[in-house]
């Protein structure tokens, strides 16, 4: 029986399906198929798929109920994946390790299973894991071996795709949070061709990489190395390496060739992007907008960034803040929010 479905090449599927995920149009019941160099996604409503996309009548098959970790658990455990990890939340360690068990035996695709075990620290953001299930659970030769050796045995090097860009990282090395998906592209989606772009908290490039994509000419540091040699490696896996330039260090001391330079900077460096706007503006070209990242409580959710923002960039430049937004609940009456101000020289 015909069903409406999103017509796109298939080159375009990964990024085309996660765009109708975000805006719940997603139907379970019939499965993605494809044919003739087309992917032919099932939508639940075709009246609100974005114009840009084709909506056609498809004879789209059932889709076979998959098994999941909840059938085999009983209920539905809070997990997330990254590439071909899935990352735990849990404090009790014998129920991580039924979940991780119920991931493994379910049709989930997934290489490894792991469990945060500790909160994100020190200055490079990173955390520790507790690798679960899959690869890296028996990886004491490989520990002996090559640092490459190592990280390959970990289980926590992967390939995640995001709107059409791949980023390999390792988990243990790196900071990278699959639950900002939306807001980056939301980010990227104001990005013009041939745009200055600095990102001056890079990690492995989630905003640079799709920036330069976009077509802007990109500069991305960050303090951690690791995180740089990965953000280089995913400029040439995404064929943008003529247009990103990756520095490691402190913004701080590595950006000053590129004083009024920007037309774009993204900070996302909620806990302390504050101690980084004099860097900020010292970056921003004539007319520069700033998407500047923070934590803050409900009660007052955007004043203390706007009052950062101008106390470091006025009366040189004259501060329009274009647009605030929630991003995601980050602790109890804590959120994280983004505000992104217009820097217009005098």
């Amino acid at each position: 029986m015909p069903v409406p479905c999103v017509r796109v090449p298939v080159e375009d599927g990964e990024a085309t399906r996660q765009r109708l995920a975000d805006a719940d149009l997603l139907v379970d019941e019939y499965a993605i198929t494809h044919e003739d160099g087309s992917l032919y996604i099932p939508v639940s409503d075709p009246d609100t798929v974005p114009e840009d996309l084709a909506v056609v009548d498809y004879d789209a098959p059932e889709r076979e109920t998959p098994t999941t970790p909840a059938d085999i658990l009983g209920f539905e455990p809070t997990c997330e994946r990254l590439g071909d990890v899935v990352i735990l939340d849990e404090d009790d360690p014998e129920r991580a390790r039924d979940v991780a068990d119920a991931v493994m035996a379910s049709d989930v695709r997934a290489k490894t299973v792991v469990n945060r075990a500790s909160k994100v620290k020190g200055t490079e953001r990173v955390r520790d894991w507790d690798v679960l299930a899959g690869d890296g659970t028996a990886s004491s030769e490989a520990s002996r071996g090559s640092e490459d050796e190592r990280r390959e045995s970990s289980g926590t090097e992967t390939v995640h795709t995001e709107y059409g860009c791949e980023f390999e990282l390792d988990l243990a090395e790196v900071y990278f949070s699959p639950r900002l998906a939306t807001e980056r592209h939301r980010v990227v989606e104001q990005v013009a061709v041939g745009e200055h772009a600095f990102d001056m908290f890079a990690g492995v490039g989630p905003y640079a990489i799709p920036m330069a994509e976009a077509g802007a000419t990109v500069v991305a540091t960050d303090i951690n190395e690791t995180a740089v040699e990965y953000l280089r490696r995913n400029a040439r896996r995404n064929d943008v390496a003529d247009r990103v330039t990756a520095i490691a260090g402190d913004v701080r001391e590595t950006a000053s060739e590129y004083a009024d330079w920007a037309d774009r900077i993204v900070m996302n460096l909620p806990h302390t992007a504050d101690e980084f706007l004099d860097t900020a503006v010292a970056l921003a070209g004539d007319d520069c907008v700033i998407h500047y990242y923070d934590f803050q409580h409900e009660n007052d959710l955007f004043g203390p960034g706007e009052a950062a923002i101008r106390d470091a960039a006025e009366p040189a430049y004259d501060v329009t803040i274009e647009n605030t937004r929630t991003v995601r609940s980050y602790a109890p009456h804590e959120l994280n929010v983004v505000l992104d101000a217009r820097l217009t020289r005098q």
